[in-house]
């Protein structure tokens, strides 16, 4: 036999022996731990990712088992898709997305299994664009972070409650799903007269963009308190990693926590993270503003998920009412509170 087919030979064995060696004893070395991809937006509703991230909170709870990778969206529907195609374990999201995505997929794609931020939400509209009451939204475009997020629910939803027709259904309001980031530009340009968004852009709508509030989304609600952003699991992620989606958990409540009793330190984070995230500071006024709009809390506010999901139907978002059962699973954050 010649030189070559002798090698060619060798490396064939070989191989089979490494498959062999490899199939019946699974490699543990040292190669990095599989990472935990989760998701959010630069928010300050986002709090516990942001300063989590920036302090390396996660980090060090994670690792060595599954330190965390982080993904930045702009609003909820990317990050749904995004767990619907396997690329996100985790996610902080808004509550309308994550009801859509587990509509759409029958109940497969996701559990929420926290709260992280109720608040922070406003409608704010130009000072001169001649809005002083509900009457003066005729003729007028109001933008929303993207299309099917929580706030492009809540203002379509808003609107509806006010008898006004959208353009699209022969009325004369305009919802232009929009970036957060590009909605100051177009304030400034007089394109849109108004924003239904969420802290911070809300007060730097406010402060640099001649806005003012015209309508906090808190005063819609009983108590002021609804679902900002929830904590969602990829549910196949969460069927076979219980005790890692367990030891998150424990580390986002404990984050929660902290943020509530550390809010100077806290803000100081979030401004750096949003900075580093968006290339954009964030002036302190406006934090210190912001910040009065939310509230950080574990719990998820099943109720108003519910109600905005109800709110998500009568948009058009949803085909049928909308069943909620298996959405919420909450068994690791009630032993965790145990």
């Amino acid at each position: 036999m010649g030189t070559g087919k002798k090698v060619k030979k060798f490396f064939a064995f070989s191989g089979l022996l490494l498959f062999l060696n490899t199939a019946a004893h699974p490699f543990t070395g040292n190669k990095e731990a599989p990472a935990v991809r989760v998701g959010h937006f630069s928010n300050l509703t986002h709090a516990q990712a942001l300063v989590g991230r920036a302090n390396g909170w996660f980090n060090e709870r994670l690792s060595p088992d599954a330190p965390p990778e982080w993904k930045i969206f702009n609003a909820g529907p990317s990050a749904a898709e995004a767990i619907f195609a396997g690329q996100v374990d985790i996610a902080y999201i808004g509550p309308s997305p994550a009801v859509n995505g587990f509509i759409k997929s029958n109940g497969e794609a996701l559990r929420i299994v926290a709260g992280a931020a109720s608040g922070g939400a406003a409608l704010v509209v130009r000072e001169d664009a001649g809005i002083k009451t509900v009457g003066d939204f005729h003729g007028k475009k109001i933008a929303s972070p993207q299309l099917g997020n929580t706030q492009d629910v809540a203002i379509r939803a808003w609107l509806s409650k006010n008898k006004f027709a959208l353009a699209d259904r022969g009325g004369d309001v305009q919802v232009l799903p929009v970036s957060n980031a590009d909605q100051q530009t177009l304030f400034l340009k007089k394109e849109i007269d108004g924003a239904w968004t969420v802290e911070p852009w809300v007060s730097l709508l406010m402060e640099k963009a001649n806005g003012k509030i015209f309508l906090e989304e808190s005063g819609l609600w009983p108590g002021g308190k609804y679902a900002t952003t929830v904590v969602v699991v990829r549910k196949k992620f969460l069927d076979e990693r219980p005790a890692l989606v367990k030891k998150f958990l424990k580390a986002h409540a404990d984050l929660t926590d902290w943020i509530r009793r550390n809010p100077v330190e806290a803000k100081g984070l979030m401004a750096a993270e949003i900075e580093r995230e968006t290339t954009k500071a964030l002036p302190p006024a406006v934090l210190d503003e912001a910040f009065k709009r939310i509230e950080f809390l574990t719990d998820p506010l099943e109720a108003s998920v519910k109600t905005q999901a109800d709110a998500a139907y009568e948009a058009g978002f949803l085909k049928k009412k909308p069943d909620l059962a298996g959405l919420f699973d909450l068994k690791i954050l009630k032993e965790l509170s145990a």
